[in-house]
């Protein structure tokens, strides 16, 4: 189940860098551009005292993102000269990145899962990823930063503050919703119903509160806009059902059957894989090596991408950084570590082919499935050599 925009993002152009010994080397501005000035037109037009969201549009289209987004890039436009200083744009990416691979190593070096060489590729090799954050400024780094910084807190159990990054998060790009049935489910595996529903609440109030100005002037306009699910994509920028012919894509049909598989997988790992049979949720609260707070967020995630109606170049942000976890961090014999790197190349090949061909999206959901594979038949997510005392998982 895609919640995404529409904005779509070719490969950037040849010989470009992002940084230099001197420093970061932006690109012009002539090579970034694909909807940082709708953006700015955007924010503009909140900055001028329009809040009917009806209203607010851009050179690509009208505003769908929710209310942090339009505060996020507002602050970006008074920081960038009302968003002519592409350089310095792209340096406060370039921050962003780097902030966000130190949240990413945080989360990693307290599931103590994945080999040390793995991160090389997490660091080096997606030339794709560089482009997303410092070559075309897109919101979805941004709420990806959130979230990562939402799970880091989680593990250190201030769950309040948590989920208020997450709704922050949420409130910049709805796909951290994809996140959202496995935050559900541990908010329900460690406080129960009752316990629960004020965390829930947090993430609520965060909404209300952003989007006041925009639920006051035309809320049905706002929460249509900004929380369209039913979305209509462009066939023309699919990355992941190229091999489809574009009446099956663009039918209502495929998309409820996505929807009807996103469900079923989400409830088959609920049930099956993130609670074990005869486990206990009494003994998931005295052992905090069995709470699984990366795997099931990550794992809740990556079937959303799987079951997606369309996947745009800039999405691949959206899990890039929970790949190395979801191969290494699951014990399956029969994926070796060259299988492992195999499957990453063939996802990175994938997500650099433009545009899409029938080969580069079957070859891009022959990997999902395989890792999909191995989350479901991974005897356990923890191996016993771990100690339940070390960190929350």
């Amino acid at each position: 189940m895609a919640t995404a925009g529409l904005a779509r993002m070719p490969p950037p152009a040849a010989g470009a860098t992002l940084h230099t010994a001197g420093g970061l080397l932006p690109l012009p501005s002539r090579d970034t551009e694909i909807d940082w000035k709708a953006y700015m037109a955007q924010v503009e037009g909140v900055i001028n005292g329009t809040y009917d969201y009806t209203q607010l549009q851009g050179a690509t289209g009208p505003l769908v993102y929710p209310a942090g987004f339009v505060y996020t890039f507002m602050v970006l436009y008074y920081a960038t000269g009302q968003g002519t200083d592409i350089p310095m744009a792209q340096n406060i990416f370039a921050v962003l990145y780097l902030v966000t691979l130190l949240l990413v190593f945080l989360i990693y070096h307290q599931t103590s899962k994945v080999p040390p060489f793995v991160f090389f590729f997490m660091c080096c090799a997606s030339y794709r990823v560089h482009s997303i954050f410092v070559l075309r400024l897109f919101n979805d780094p941004v709420a990806m930063a959130l979230l990562f910084l939402s799970i880091n807190l989680f593990l250190a159990h201030y769950w309040g503050w948590g989920c208020c990054c997450f709704s922050l998060a949420v409130s910049v790009k709805m796909n951290v919703l994809l996140f959202a049935p496995g935050l559900l489910f541990l908010l329900l595996t460690q406080f129960g119903f009752r316990g629960a529903l004020p965390k829930l609440a947090i993430c609520a109030a965060i909404q209300v509160v952003l989007g006041l100005p925009f639920l006051l002037e035309n809320p049905i306009g706002y929460l249509s806009r900004s929380f369209d699910l039913g979305r209509q994509f462009l066939f023309q920028w699919t990355v992941n059902w190229r091999f489809l012919p574009e009446a099956i894509f663009l039918h209502r049909a495929f998309h409820l059957a996505l929807l009807a598989a996103h469900l079923t997988l989400l409830l088959l790992f609920a049930l099956c894989r993130w609670h074990r049979t005869g486990e206990s949720i009494l003994s998931l609260l005295k052992d905090p090596s069995k709470r699984k707070i990366v795997s099931t967020l990550f794992t809740s995630n990556f079937i959303g991408i799987c079951c997606s109606r369309s996947l745009h170049y800039q999405f691949y942000v959206w899990y890039f950084h929970t790949l190395p976890y979801l191969l290494w961090a699951m014990p399956a014999r029969w994926l070796t570590h060259l299988l492992r790197l195999l499957v990453l190349g063939l996802i990175e090949l994938s997500w650099n082919t433009y545009p899409s061909t029938s080969f580069s999206s079957a070859s891009l959901h022959i990997c999902h499935a395989v890792i999909l594979l191995q989350l479901w038949l991974s005897p356990q997510p923890f191996p016993k050599s771990i100690q339940p005392s070390r960190k929350t998982h």
